[in-house]
């Protein structure tokens, strides 16, 4: 029995997700896929999804979205200087990135007022609202 050839043309979105390194492991990719944090070709994908070129996928990583078109198939991860030419960001995309970078940006920082370990008044005070919200 021979063994039918791979078809070139297709890989598997997890093992492309890997391959582009956006994800440092498939595993942290399927995660992603499975949470919705990935869409291709605006469907909700499974990570076994088989990707082709041309294929448009949405990448979500914290607060930025980033659509790129899928420009070269590779289930090999390689060097960051290859990765990057698995795929090209659309202009929208990269502008509505940095629009959002700056309003980030722009956006005071939340910061914590607590400095370290809480005092004893603080720790009598924590206790309190303990019990106060096991008694309700």
């Amino acid at each position: 029995m021979s063994q039918p050839e791979p078809d070139s043309h297709r890989v598997r979105l997890d093992r492309w997700l890997w391959a582009a390194r956006w994800f440092k492991t498939r595993s942290q990719a399927a995660q992603a896929i499975a949470g919705g944090k990935i869409r291709v070709n605006g469907e909700r994908p499974k990570r076994a999804r088989v990707i082709g070129l041309g294929d448009e996928v949405r990448v979500r990583k914290g607060p930025y979205e980033f659509h790129v078109v899928v420009r070269v198939l590779s289930e090999a991860r390689g060097p960051a200087t290859i990765a990057r030419t698995l795929y090209e960001e659309t202009p929208a995309s990269h502008a509505a990135r940095a629009l959002l970078k700056l309003q980030l940006q722009s956006q005071p920082q939340i910061t914590s007022t607590g400095k370290g370990r809480p005092t004893k008044k603080d720790r009598r005070a924590i206790e309190r609202l303990a019990r106060r919200d096991e008694a309700d």
